[in-house]
């Protein structure tokens, strides 16, 4: 079917139809080249691009793991970008008041008395783990850039927890 070609006039629909089906299940597509469509082989990405795209994969996975519920003595505690913001918030107010402590929800809807070093702490853990992500990360990237084919590159996965 590869190198098939069609004439735009006298448009068949039926056959397109049949060809793109073939073309889905062969790795294929169907070309406009003016005149005609031709049936053409789908080139398939060189190592560098699958490199690349599991880098990125890898990436968008420590980015995640990131922005996940940090655990501290107090408890689990949201770490999105507006629980960051709420906790700095919280933090710097009981600073600039001199201390004391208020009640938090953590992200198990638990609610517990927070002091300053307790939103410390939070970000003490968020930092502990964002390095071990990066570094994680980093020791992928290195087993990714060496691989010399795509299968060993498919066999990289970020580890469970």
């Amino acid at each position: 079917m590869l190198g098939t070609k069609f004439n735009k006039r006298g448009f068949d629909a039926d056959t397109y139809s049949s060809v793109a089906e073939w073309c889905n299940a062969n790795n294929a597509m169907i070309e406009d080249k003016g005149e005609y469509y031709e049936v053409i082989s789908i080139p398939l990405p060189s190592l560098d691009e699958i490199k690349a795209d599991k880098i990125s994969e890898l990436k968008t996975i420590r980015d995640a793991k990131e922005v996940e519920p940090v655990q501290t003595d107090k408890g689990l505690f949201d770490y999105d970008d507006k629980s960051r913001d709420r906790l700095a918030i919280a933090r710097q107010a009981l600073t600039d008041n001199g201390g004391g402590s208020i009640t938090w929800t953590t992200a198990d809807n638990q609610r517990v008395p927070m002091g300053i070093t307790d939103f410390a702490a939070i970000n003490g853990a968020a930092a502990v783990r964002s390095n071990a992500l990066h570094v994680k990360y980093n020791e992928l990237k290195e087993q990714v850039n060496a691989a010399q084919t795509k299968e060993e590159v498919e066999e990289i996965h970020w580890p469970e927890a």
